[in-house]
């Protein structure tokens, strides 16, 4: 089965592209606003960074809660890697510093499709500028099941 999305060739029992993760069966949502729904098709460690970096820029579509925790365990291996380098070498945090810009951006989209995935709006990533209650909030958002999209009839 063609994505209507991406055009990347699925299996024809797919209910999910490989690629972009959007549904591939039509399904009828009426009536079920706020209701849960079945999740994202899970995806392994490996995956959700190959998914993290093929979808830089991606601000729209939705992520699943492994995606988004396994991105973040990615994040802080990474960190905690770079971290041991610049200690190894014996100078500033170059590598570290290195690391985290460069997945700035990526961290910003998966937040934001993370979001999406619970009918919240990417610009809830903003209660992280105030700290304390607004990331513990944004934490608890991102352990929430998926949610029916209430715009999908």
């Amino acid at each position: 089965m063609k994505c209507p999305t991406c055009g990347t060739d699925n299996p024809a029992n797919a209910r999910f592209c490989g690629n972009c993760r959007q549904s591939l069966v039509e399904e009828s949502t009426a009536g079920s606003v706020g209701v849960e729904t079945a999740e994202l098709p899970a995806v392994g460690f490996p995956n959700a960074v190959k998914l993290g970096f093929q979808r830089y820029f991606d601000f729209s579509g939705r992520s699943s809660r492994a995606e988004f925790w396994w991105w973040l365990l990615f994040n802080a291996l990474g960190g905690i890697g770079a971290f041991i380098i610049d200690a190894a070498a014996g100078s500033a945090p170059t590598i570290q510093t290195l690391f985290s810009i460069a997945l700035f951006i990526p961290n910003l989209a998966i937040g934001v499709r993370r979001l999406h995935d619970i009918n919240r709006s990417g610009w809830w990533l903003l209660l992280h500028l105030g700290f304390g209650i607004g990331s513990i909030v944004l934490i608890i958002w991102a352990c929430m099941p998926s949610k029916a999209d209430p715009h999908e009839a």
